[in-house]
């Protein structure tokens, strides 16, 4: 019995840009429905999705999507990828069932079949009355669902959407965020899988399975959400008032994870069936007073400033 399909696999995948290395060394295999491309400005995401999209070369190594080469088999490997760009790329006179038709023209399908398909993602997306008004005269949401509904024309099987809440109003952005989960759930787009890259760890929290962490141009965490959920880590903050020297390595020694948030702050992750009594039993050893103590779950908020406070990274994530 084989397992999941690899949506995305990166073997050793390095790009330079002129002079300089963009992507380092990149290992990892993607088969979740759902992947969260995370990371700072100039961490190197806009450098991956354009090579997926065999915009830029690898310098070495390989990119593979579905099996293919993104460097030697790129036709196929765009016939199966719908990109949701961040920045508008409309022709403004345009109406939306005209432009989405010319897109899906450009993706291959033949003129009727494109025409039925914009009319089908342009209701699909919530757009179907407002079809025939030029794309100029919509707003910041709708052009969003717009970009979303060119992404979809050619019937991908991935989706790479690159901000797609961005700008948005909250009632705009719950709905964005309830069609990719619709779309993650949906039996009818079992085959559709997903790569969302946005800096609003929310959105990517609520609404995919995998999430990958880069940090100049280097993986530096890959994360099952899923998985974690399930194996439920705990993770408490802690003020601590006195000399909290050597707290942490009694807080380490007993298997807990430990990394300080500034001046008698603490962050821990507690491993499973640990006891809240061996904190107390801890603080009252090295004399230390508890001033507050949270109890909560890891977060990917957690997850994220932890990748991006650590000195070394995780060059293998490979998965």
């Amino acid at each position: 019995m084989t397992g999941p399909i690899s949506v995305v696999q990166l073997s050793n995948l390095s790009v330079h840009l002129g002079n300089r290395q963009i992507l380092s060394n990149l290992n990892v295999e993607l088969k979740g429905r759902t992947i969260g491309l995370l990371g700072p400005n100039g961490a190197g995401k806009s450098t991956l999705i354009n090579t997926l999209l065999g915009f830029y070369a690898p310098s070495s190594g390989t990119a593979r999507v579905f099996g293919y080469d993104v460097r030697t088999e790129t036709r196929k490997v765009r016939s199966l990828i719908g990109y949701m760009p961040e920045n508008d790329s409309f022709i403004a006179d345009m109406t939306a069932v005209a432009f989405i038709r010319m897109m899906g023209e450009l993706s291959g399908l033949p003129p009727e079949g494109a025409l039925e398909r914009a009319h089908e993602c342009l209701f699909y997306v919530g757009l179907g009355e407002a079809r025939y008004r030029k794309l100029g005269s919509y707003s910041l949401g709708m052009k969003q669902l717009a970009k979303l509904a060119q992404a979809l024309v050619h019937g991908p099987r991935l989706l790479i959407l690159d901000e797609p809440t961005n700008g948005l109003d909250p009632r705009a952005r719950q709905r964005m965020l309830r069609m990719l989960k619709q779309m993650r759930e949906a039996r009818e787009t079992e085959d559709i899988h997903i790569i969302l890259c946005s800096h609003l760890l929310r959105d990517v929290e609520d609404t995919c399975e995998e999430v990958v962490i880069l940090k100049q141009g280097a993986i530096v965490h890959y994360a099952n959400l899923e998985e974690e959920r399930k194996a439920n880590r705990r993770f408490v903050e802690i003020e601590t008032v006195g000399d909290d020297e050597g707290f942490a390595v009694a807080m380490e020694a007993l298997g807990a994870e430990c990394a300080m948030a500034g001046r008698g702050r603490w962050k821990m992750v507690l491993p499973p069936e640990f006891s809240l009594r061996e904190v107390y039993r801890v603080a009252a050893a090295k004399d230390l007073e508890l001033r507050r103590l949270n109890y909560r779950r890891d977060t990917l908020e957690d997850i994220f400033l932890k990748a991006m406070t650590n000195e070394t990274t995780a060059v293998g994530a490979k998965r």
